[in-house]
């Protein structure tokens, strides 16, 4: 089947009721048939029928052997670095959301747990901070907030070679645009609060991973570590995943033709969106991808800019968070890439004058006139 066709049949018939809306288990233990015996759920941590569907579906949408659910994004990435023990190495994307940041800087490093930040999109500059205790690549592609895109084909192959897993955090293109397990990655993350979630309304991580023992160790540690979306919840990421392929496909319109537009304005200095010829990781993402994503940041030209279109946006809301269907606007500077040093914000050019915008999908149009109103004035909105 066709993308949308197993997205709009998620849990379709699966419960013995024939409901075409797979039903909430709100269980938290199940009772056994005998001494022995078991109907394959036990208790609701350890599996539930809700959350088995959401984890079948997110495997099954990234071509891995198994997918795990878990009460937000962190809790999906906190889990997957205990795979790794005191004395490893991690190489890291040096320009990715600042909680992966913090829970590494702040948080593991008392457990012995070393990390390098590289940019990712330099293979050369991977290559040369492998140790021999190195044991894994994590790398957001394309990056959060300045939309840098990494070779997940050629990464893989690096990490292969020298033994390491290959971890890529694809929240900003969700398995409808890029799907890295087939570009030969091991695991994949996502904030399924994002994209995968798409309203606003719910908090997730998902996880796909490829190999049948890896699959193994994950579901150990998401059963030990008890990080597991709730039946509730799990629900929600169904229903959602139903429209994932609309809403993206919308979404990727929207931000392409403002994208465009934003790169006209005489108070925009730059505009960072991977689908612009001039970026510099169009060419990658155009292999790799179906599609360059509803994520641009723009780059205004006065520091004075930033709080008047952050108060002037009618349409476009000021929050934090993506990938909903509402239009949202975010200044990473004081949000959420504020858990990075200074000097290491302004090195990479996350810097105070630039902004992150999520397309939703609203009219076009519209964006661009609330935009341009905000920026600059009604004469600005011309589409």
């Amino acid at each position: 089947m066709k993308v949308n066709t197993t997205l709009a049949q998620i849990g379709n018939r699966r419960d013995s009721t024939g409901a075409i809306s797979f039903p909430v288990y709100y269980s938290a233990t199940f009772s056994h048939p005998a001494l022995g015996e078991s109907t394959g759920f036990d208790y609701s941590r350890s599996g539930n029928p809700t959350r088995q569907v959401l984890e079948q579906a997110i495997a099954q949408l990234e071509g891995g052997v198994g997918g795990f659910a878990f009460s937000s994004g962190m809790a999906a990435i906190t889990t997957l670095l205990a795979l790794f023990k005191s004395g490893d190495h991690l190489i890291v994307t040096e320009d990715l959301y600042g909680g992966t940041f913090r829970l590494l800087n702040d948080v593991f490093c008392n457990y012995g747990l070393e990390v390098s930040y590289v940019d990712t999109s330099d293979l050369d500059g991977v290559r040369e901070v492998i140790r021999a205790s190195s044991k894994a690549i994590l790398c957001e592609t394309p990056t959060n907030p300045l939309l840098r895109v990494a070779d997940i084909r050629s990464l893989s192959e690096l990490a292969r070679s020298k033994n390491l897993l290959c971890i890529i955090d694809n929240t900003f293109m969700t398995p409808i645009l890029q799907r890295p397990l087939e570009l030969g990655a091991d695991i994949v993350i996502h904030s399924a609060t994002k994209f995968i979630g798409g309203h606003n309304d719910v908090v997730a991580g998902l996880v796909a991973v490829k190999d049948e023992q890896l699959a193994e160790r994950i579901g150990y540690l998401q059963n030990a570590m008890g990080g597991v979306l709730g039946p509730q919840d799990s629900w929600l990421l169904i229903r959602s995943l139903k429209t994932l392929g609309l809403r993206v496909a919308a979404q990727e319109t929207n931000a392409k033709v403002l994208a465009h537009w934003l790169t006209t304005q005489p108070l925009v200095k730059k505009v960072y969106y991977p689908g612009l010829l001039e970026h510099p990781g169009h060419s990658v993402q155009k292999s790799q991808a179906e599609g360059f994503g509803g994520m641009i940041s723009f780059e205004l030209k006065t520091l004075e800019l930033i709080p008047k279109v952050l108060r002037q946006v009618k349409t476009i809301s000021f929050a934090e968070s993506l990938g909903g269907v509402e239009s949202l606007i975010t200044y990473p500077w004081t949000q959420t890439h504020a858990d990075l040093p200074i000097q290491t914000r302004e090195r990479l050019g996350i810097n105070d004058c630039l902004l992150r915008l999520s397309v939703g999908i609203e009219d076009v149009q519209d964006l661009i006139d609330d935009l341009a109103q905000a920026i600059g004035g009604e004469d600005n909105a011309q589409g």
